[in-house]
């Protein structure tokens, strides 16, 4: 079976939803299990030639021009394809072809403060498009498959495909000298953008003593000026290290090295920098009430999203260390191991012979 995967949203320095969609292209043609013809950006062949028979370098760079671009010319570029994946809740709306297409969270709908007004009017549009003409949905958790089955109501199969972690990136043993930051440090990875809850774990860190500094890695996205605002607002200018987009080794350093992980976010549609650290044995504070819940079993701190105090304890209680936050470490790795691409792909596998079915 050959699968056409527009793989041409995902940026140089991929996060969240771009990372999904490169560990999964990878998990695929490690399998072996489909034939993989990738359509790309024109800037973008060298990263994708490896992993597929046939790429497609032809989608314009900027996202109008590309979603533009999605709709009228690519399809045609993977004719030969069994199925057409859109990775990241967009499809060919005229194709077809059988198609696959992934929802990653519904916070278009429920949150829309948190996204950029064009992308929330363009992605509800979209989403509930493909809730009705793609074949078969991907969703990355049973919540959000929960959820988009209450807004939306698709009409076709929802297979569901939690992220896995690459654990020869993330791993509680690894080279921790790529990390030069004075410790003791509270540890957040990820993008800077609103439902990261990042201005909340600034006001909670400029609760603790104050030789702990607050460690941001991640790029800035939309929205990431809340931030700068807490940071002034918290006097915590000189407490604050932001390393920006930094590489996997560096990323599973800091969660070695980290005093505490700090993954507070108001909702995600998976939240895979949780379980990331914990596949590097952190000690982590996240969520309670979310998908990051139904992830880390008893092997992290979960407090309300949003509840400043709530956070600035546990951060304490952490940081602090002792007995419970050392089984909290050891407990990590267990409960990531079973989530791997591999069994991702597996899912992914599903869902295209579905499409597929007569």
């Amino acid at each position: 079976m050959k699968v056409a995967v527009d793989v041409s949203a995902i940026p140089a320095q991929p996060a969240g939803a771009g990372l999904y969609v490169l560990r999964m292209v990878e998990a695929l043609a490690a399998s072996g299990a489909v034939e993989l013809e990738l359509v790309a950006r024109k800037d973008d062949l060298a990263r994708w030639q490896p992993l597929a028979s046939e790429v497609h370098a032809v989608a314009p760079s900027a996202r109008p021009m590309r979603l533009l671009w999605e709709q009228v010319a690519g399809p045609g570029l993977a004719s030969s394809a069994d199925v057409w994946h859109g990775p990241h809740y967009t499809m060919p709306l005229l194709s077809r072809r059988p198609t696959v297409v992934t929802i990653h969270d519904l916070t278009f709908f429920d949150n829309p403060e948190w996204h950029e007004p064009s992308k929330v009017r363009f992605f509800r549009w979209m989403i509930r498009a493909s809730a009705r003409r793609a074949d078969v949905l991907v969703c990355v958790s049973d919540r959000t498959a929960a959820r988009l089955h209450e807004l939306v109501a698709p009409t076709v199969p929802v297979v569901v495909a939690p992220h896995g972690v690459d654990f020869t990136r993330f791993a509680p043993v690894g080279d921790d000298s790529v990390v030069v930051v004075p410790e003791p440090f509270v540890a957040f990875v990820g993008t800077i953008e609103p439902r990261k809850n990042v201005p909340g774990l600034v006001r909670a860190v400029s609760r603790l003593d104050p030789s702990v500094r607050l460690v941001l890695a991640g790029r800035a996205g939309w929205g990431a000026d809340q931030v700068d605002a807490a940071i002034a607002a918290c006097n915590m200018q000189h407490r604050v290290v932001k390393l920006g987009y930094v590489a996997d080794d560096v990323v599973a350093a800091l969660y070695r090295k980290a005093a505490a992980v700090a993954y507070p976010a108001f909702a995600e549609g998976f939240g895979l920098p949780a379980l990331e650290a914990l596949a590097c044995g952190a000690a982590l504070v996240t969520s309670s009430d979310s998908v990051m819940a139904d992830v880390v079993d008893d092997a992290a701190v979960l407090v309300p999203a949003g509840d400043d105090d709530a956070l600035a304890d546990a951060l304490a209680s952490v940081v602090a260390g002792g007995a419970a936050v050392d089984r909290q470490r050891a407990r990590g790795p267990e409960v990531a191991a079973p989530y791997t691409w591999a069994r991702s792909a597996e899912r992914h596998v599903e869902a295209y012979r579905l499409a597929c079915a007569p």
